[in-house]
């Protein structure tokens, strides 16, 4: 009977309406990543990866982040995806990023963004109405642009650049 209830309960649950209602969440060195803390700024999330084609974008990312800082926070979420490109710890992850490109922006600890291990925070963000598009994520360096109020407002796929304008007009 207690199963049933369970069950039951998790049918009902309301579905997110913006990010800050993921809790619960992790940074690369392990300490709680609020989102909320975040709010009044637009935010970039990015899932990324330390050995792929788009990976030098890490470089425009600390670049976006300094640069707009007053208006955006760059959030990268290192996952493995996509044919492996991303099988460091946390710690390799973290270290790599700080000594390769700079980055100072917050990275979370190492998630899946597809399949069904995908963070929740990704099952929203891939299926919350946006004028882009929605559906999978298909490769590293997607971006989410997410607007002061913690709702996603435009979805940029790999190739779109992080200083291009399809992504600074919005800051």
């Amino acid at each position: 009977m207690k199963s049933l209830i369970l069950i039951l309960s998790l049918l009902f649950v309301a579905p997110a309406t913006n990010i800050y209602q993921f809790k619960n969440m992790k940074d690369i060195n392990g300490k709680n990543l609020d989102l909320s803390k975040y709010k009044g700024k637009k935010i970039l999330i990015v899932n990324t990866a330390s050995k792929c084609g788009y990976t030098k974008q890490y470089e425009e990312l600390q670049q976006l982040s300094e640069l707009f800082k007053n208006k955006v926070v760059v959030i990268g979420f290192p996952a493995n995806n996509f044919k492996g490109q991303e099988p460091g710890s946390n710690k390799e992850i973290r270290d790599f990023c700080e000594q390769t490109y700079g980055v100072k922006f917050p990275l979370s600890e190492k998630v899946s963004v597809l399949g069904d291990d995908m963070h929740p925070l990704f099952k929203y963000l891939t299926t919350a109405a946006n004028p882009d598009f929605s559906g999978d994520i298909k490769w590293n360096f997607e971006k989410f642009l997410i607007d002061e109020n913690g709702k996603l407002i435009h979805r940029f796929r790999s190739a779109v650049t992080p200083l291009s304008k399809e992504i600074t007009q919005y800051l």
